[in-house]
């Protein structure tokens, strides 16, 4: 059924685009990129896990507040 509008009629609709699928081995990196993406995320949560742990620690609280507390008397003073 041809689809109709004020300009002009026409027989065949815009064709679909389908999205590239890569399926030979001409590209053996594919999906590197997911990999090393998927790799630095685990790393990246692994490294704030670890710095919750030590900032929850009372000798390492108490080292940070002498430093804050050490740069405010010397800039104040």
């Amino acid at each position: 059924m041809p689809i109709q509008n004020q300009h002009s009629v026409t027989e065949n609709p815009a064709p679909v685009l389908e999205p590239e699928v890569i399926t030979d081995l001409d590209h053996p990196e594919a999906g590197a990129t997911t990999a090393e993406y998927g790799i630095v995320m685990l790393a990246a949560v692994g490294f704030a896990g670890l710095l919750v742990v030590i900032l929850k620690s009372e000798e390492v609280r108490q080292m940070l507040l002498n430093i804050v507390q050490n740069a405010l008397s010397t800039a104040g003073g």
